[in-house]
């Protein structure tokens, strides 16, 4: 256990990051999952530039790699180009 004023507030600030990091993973991979689940066009064109976004915001904090940021976004709009028109 720490014994020092700074290493406690490290752990409080720690604490803090590491569950405010997997709030934000977690929200993205479902709105990613509930993207990829759509099948109307009209629907998909509104939520994909959240989803989008949420990608940038991750690689951004580094909690993704850029690449695989890029990876996710190709695979959105690759749903996206494959949905047809209603």
């Amino acid at each position: 256990m720490a014994h020092h004023k700074s290493a406690k507030k490290r752990i409080r600030q720690t604490v803090k990051r590491r569950l405010e990091n997997r709030y934000y993973g977690k929200t993205t991979r479902n709105a990613l999952r509930k993207f990829l689940g759509l099948s109307e066009k009209a629907e998909a064109e509104q939520s994909m530039s959240s989803v989008v976004a949420m990608v940038d915001k991750l690689a951004k904090r580094n909690q993704i790699h850029k690449n695989k940021a890029g990876h996710l976004k190709s695979e959105v709009m690759k749903h996206l180009n494959a949905l047809k028109a209603k």
